[in-house]
């Protein structure tokens, strides 16, 4: 039996965003019913008329307008009456000046939702939220297989030390650290009191398909971007052969992240877990030998790079899965099934 089973209302924070909009899509396949929170009204109308033309109608999917995750009390009124909360909202992108600009809004977007939970959700029996193996992993001169037993608190040092002159990529992972932990605290502090269990969904760089609202290309977000510029772009972003055959990390597809948050809710022993989600480790090259090796061949002009080289890559950093088989069941999509889906949608687009 799930623990939060389909017809149960889920709340999902950030519903416009690329993660979360395929999260609310995954619940609405299964029988949930979802309200989302949306920064505007203009881009929550235009979500809801995507999941329309999907099939789900105002019966199944709701919006409520917060602007400001930060703020105190954001989502007071947003988590009446619901049963389940998907966290997705929090900002990533490289360019923070200051760490705070993202520290800030990650951390109290995160305490502030399970406040709200605290206070105004009697009826809420999980919480999941959408961390991030940028929490999990450290910058190390050897490979590593990491574990939901390691933190990064190395990025939080190095942010503590050197401020705005910290790289911009230990910002964003410091503000994910932070924010995850400062959720394991709150429920630790309040456990004699809240009626929910909390569940940390930790994915590595997340690529696919989009279904949110976004005007082109460049509007999508840092991780979506940057796979169509390397991948699917003849001049590969940039990137030198050198860097295509070296330059890599882990990843998932954005519609198994998804269904690992659905699943999060519907398996009890999820409860209090962190869990890593990733399917595989990869460097750039990988991907554009994928990409050339389709069948039919994409009709786009493809970078090359150098053919085969990512074979003898070393992987730097790597995930222990074994938590999110054995709790969740999760299968993953390979590389072409991405691929093909990604270019069916640029088509579609017209990107």
């Amino acid at each position: 039996m799930s623990t939060i089973p389909p017809n149960s209302k889920v709340l999902v924070s950030g519903v416009t965003g690329y993660i979360a909009a395929w999260v609310a899509d995954s619940l609405l396949q299964k029988g949930y019913t979802v309200r989302g929170t949306v920064r505007s009204e203009e881009k929550g109308a235009q979500l809801a008329a995507t999941f329309k033309e999907r099939g789900f109608g105002s019966d199944k999917f709701e919006y409520v307008v917060v602007k400001d995750i930060a703020k105190n009390g954001a989502f007071d009124e947003a988590v009446k009456g619901v049963d389940a909360i998907e966290h997705v909202a929090s900002p990533f992108h490289l360019k923070a000046d200051d760490p705070q600009e993202l520290i800030v809004p990650a951390v109290n977007g995160t305490v502030g939702i399970l406040e709200s939970a605290l206070k105004y959700g009697p009826s809420v029996k999980r919480v999941v939220i959408t961390s991030s193996c940028a929490s999990v992993l450290r910058v190390d001169p050897k490979p590593i297989v990491f574990t939901e037993d390691d933190w990064n608190d190395q990025s939080i040092q190095v942010v503590e030390k050197d401020g705005r002159a910290a790289p911009n990529i230990a910002k964003y992972r410091a503000s994910k650290t932070l924010a995850e932990k400062a959720a394991w605290e709150f429920v630790e502090k309040h456990k004699g009191e809240i009626s929910w269990s909390l569940v940390a969904i930790n994915p590595p760089f997340v690529f696919g398909p989009v279904i949110h609202p976004v005007a082109d290309i460049s509007s999508l977000n840092t991780s979506a971007n940057d796979f169509i510029a390397t991948v699917l772009t003849p001049d590969a972003g940039g990137k030198t052969d050198d860097a295509l055959a070296s330059q890599g990390s882990c990843w998932i597809d954005v519609r198994d992240l998804a269904d690992a948050h659905r699943l999060a809710l519907e398996k009890a022993d999820a409860g209090g877990q962190r869990i890593i989600v990733s399917a595989e480790a990869y460097v750039w090259q990988d991907w554009l030998d994928a990409a050339n090796s389709l069948s039919p061949p994409p009709d786009r002009p493809l970078p090359k790079g150098r053919p085969g080289a990512g074979k003898s890559a070393v992987h730097q950093i790597q995930y222990d899965t074994s938590k999110a088989q054995r709790i969740l069941g999760l299968k993953y999509r390979t590389k072409e099934e991405t691929l093909r889906d990604v270019l069916a949608d640029l088509k579609v687009k017209g990107w």
